[in-house]
Formats: C-alpha cells, structure tokens, sequence
C-alpha cells in the first residue's frame, strides 16, 4: 500500500507543515482526518488505497461528524468546544472540491427528469434512477443529501 493518492498525500504534507508552524488545530483536524481515511481503506475484508473520490466522501463524513458535534455543544451551553468543531470543519473543508453552483445543479437534475420521463419513469418511482443518473454527472461536487432534495423537489414528491 505505498501508492498514495493525491488528496491522501496533500493531507500527509499539510500535517507535517502544520507541524513545523505549530499549528496545533490544523495538526489534530487533519491526523484525525487521516485517521479516519486510514481505517476507511483497512476496514473491508483487505486493505485497499482509496481513490481521491472516496477519501472525499470519508472527509465529508467526518465533517458531517464535527457539525453534529458543534450543534450538540451548542445546545449544551458549550461554546467553545462548538467553535473548535467549526474550525475543525473549515479546515477539512479545504480538501473538498467547490460546491456546485444550486442553478447548475437544477439545470442538471431538471435535464434527468426529462430523460427519465421520455423512459417512461415519472414521480417518486423515477427518484431512484433520476439521483442515480445526477450522481453520476456532478462526481463529488455535490453531497448526496442535496442531489435528492433537488431531485425530490423537481419530481415533486
């Protein structure tokens, strides 16, 4: 498992920079991303390296992690421990790829909805195949819980 992937290996860099500047937050947030990437390609029946795309979806986990986190602390009264999970979350999000634009998203999702009513597909039966399809053409620049909101919205389920 010597091969690294792009994004693994801007990661290792990125702590080992974080280190030389005392950057404790960054060092932390991404050895704990790390981490979580690590035992994302040991956690199958054999170890495999991930792809930049599937160290995306471990990352956007993570961060999905921290803002659950950052809301329970909040709700506790705990400030501080909130505001170390949003930094935690901007720093992992420097990994990610730029959100896609919403109009280009519904240009996109409108444009497989019309295929799939020309297959015959319409409605909540179409939802499956439709965010399928959408999935398949933005790549990872769009988490999937907003490709099925705009989905469910254009099908108007």
């Amino acid at each position: 498992m010597s091969a690294k992937t792009g994004l693994k290996a801007r990661i290792q860099a990125d702590i080992a920079e974080a280190v030389r500047a005392g950057d404790e937050l960054s060092k932390s947030t991404l050895r704990m991303a790390l981490a979580a990437i690590m035992n994302a390609e040991v956690a199958g029946s054999e170890a495999v390296v991930l792809s930049d795309d599937q160290i995306i979806n471990v990352l956007r986990a993570e961060m999905k992690k921290r803002a659950e986190s950052a809301e329970i602390y909040e709700q506790a009264g705990r400030a501080a421990s909130a505001s170390k999970e949003r930094a935690e979350i901007t720093i992992i999000e420097k990994y990610l790829p730029a959100a896609m634009d919403a109009g280009e998203l519904a240009s996109i999702v409108s444009q497989e909805v019309a295929a799939a009513a020309v297959n015959g597909q319409a409605g909540p039966k179409a939802m499956g195949m439709v965010i399928k399809a959408v999935k398949e053409r933005v790549g990872a620049s769009a988490d999937g819980a907003t490709i099925a909101a705009a989905v469910k919205s254009a099908l108007e389920c």
